[in-house]
């Protein structure tokens, strides 16, 4: 009997050891919260959709182009220029959000040695490399520009909110331009807007019913959606009509030693002109820079017809406000716009909040400013912007009847808006113009 006894001691013991990892990863994954998760006052629209997500790594190259950071001279070296992109995807239609996925993903910037490059992890709601539910047939595209520096991982409470909603989102890894190969500016200056509308192409092409790719029949390239954040904003007005100005272009040859290859994007250029895409049909600008610097002027500034809602704060430090970002609101008067605005907020309204890893002793206190806003609660203004970046795209892509989630009073404090939860929509201002033409 004791024999039997220590056996079955042994027995449970051993399959207490088995069942228990199990047991305890799905309560990690019952309990953890996820970027983009619903805080309980997070406003309708922000919840997931309902799709579960697949995501994937492709990796692209634009053959040709410009390297500016070895011109010399005034003359312009080529390159074939590569580019990793992060694609997020319906995967299912039951919705059921799928398990958690790690992304892999870095603090600081190459070649600082006052900030160097230190690995971290952190969670997602998707699966790597699953089978795209292809029976809904094609979903509108959304391509989206991180800041300098930064990385297609910057935003993921968007991205995968987004595909579980029926979207394809494509994040760029600009080259040059990310926190593990962070270089001279002027590259970042030039190939944006480039960049923007290499990958539209790309993709669409990918997404063609003839390829035997997994994006086949997947992507309605017709209505996609361009989505940047600081210099990704700089980026998408230039893709989508804003041409850079004069005063730009003359500060990037300086910068370069004579460079002229900014003109392609000026208003004179006949390469810009034969560059603009109708498929692109709204862009999203968080905290967009490049106003005060004098980036764009009035007339630049009218060659942005599409939708636009712009993201700001109110004492955006990087981009400025009244002088930059409402400034670049203002001035695209041929465009039907919105100017979203967080009170106090300065230039953080687009990122994942911060990791955990930027809490560590010594580090830079800029690695968690990277991500954090002094007033808001991150998760917060990513509720927030998950709810109108959705119903915005779905007004423009999709033609889905949002519009109440949009015409709101521009004062959040006088009456709660559509879609919060009584007393929860306080310290913004929603602005809208329609265009002239």
């Amino acid at each position: 009997m004791k024999i039997q006894s220590i056996l079955i001691v042994i027995s449970s013991f051993l399959l207490f050891q088995i069942l228990t990892p199990v047991s305890s990863f799905a309560q990690a994954k019952e309990n953890t919260f996820v970027y983009g998760d619903a805080l309980p006052d997070a406003p309708e629209l922000s919840a997931r959709g309902a799709y579960s997500v697949g995501v994937r790594t492709l990796e692209l190259v634009n053959k040709g182009q410009v390297d500016v950071l070895n011109s010399k001279e005034g003359k312009d070296p080529l390159y074939d220029r590569p580019l990793k992109i992060e694609v997020w995807y319906p995967t299912t239609n039951k919705g059921e959000e799928g398990g958690l996925i790690s992304y892999e993903e870095v603090m600081g910037t190459a070649g600082n040695p006052k900030r160097p490059t230190i690995p971290f992890t952190f969670y997602g709601r998707a699966t790597r490399d699953a089978a795209p539910v292809k029976a809904d047939g094609a979903f509108p595209l959304v391509v989206v520009s991180h800041g300098y520096v930064g990385s297609r991982y910057l935003m993921t409470y968007l991205t995968e909110n987004l595909a579980s909603k029926g979207y394809v989102v494509v994040a760029i890894d600009h080259t040059e331009s990310t926190f593990r190969d962070a270089a001279g500016f002027p590259s970042t200056l030039l190939n944006r807007s480039k960049d923007i509308l290499f990958i539209v192409d790309q993709v669409a092409d990918l997404g063609k019913a003839k390829n035997d790719h997994f994006l086949s029949g997947l992507v309605d390239a017709e209505h996609t959606a361009v989505v940047g954040y600081s210099m990704g904003g700089y980026g998408a007005l230039n893709a989508a009509g804003a041409a850079y100005s004069d005063k730009a272009i003359n500060l990037f040859t300086g910068m370069t030693g004579g460079s002229k290859a900014l003109m392609t994007r000026g208003m004179e250029s006949e390469e810009f002109k034969q560059s603009y895409d109708s498929r692109i049909k709204a862009v999203v600008a968080f905290a967009p820079w490049g106003m005060k610097q004098g980036v764009w002027d009035a007339e630049t500034l009218k060659g942005l017809k599409v939708p636009t809602f712009f993201i700001a704060g109110s004492e955006d430090d990087v981009s400025g406000n009244e002088k930059g970002i409402k400034a670049i609101y203002t001035g695209a008067v041929n465009a039907d716009r919105y100017l979203l605005t967080y009170a106090n907020a300065r230039h953080n309204v687009a990122p994942n909040p911060p990791p955990a890893d930027a809490l560590q002793p010594g580090l830079h206190i800029d690695e968690y400013y990277r991500y954090a806003e002094p007033s808001w609660d991150e998760r917060r203004i990513n509720n927030i912007n998950q709810h109108f970046v959705t119903a915005f795209l779905g007004v423009h892509l999709k033609q889905q009847d949002y519009g109440k989630y949009l015409g709101v009073k521009e004062n959040s404090n006088e009456e709660t808006w559509p879609g919060f939860i009584p007393r929860s929509s306080t310290g913004m201002e929603l602005l809208h113009e329609v265009g002239e033409k």
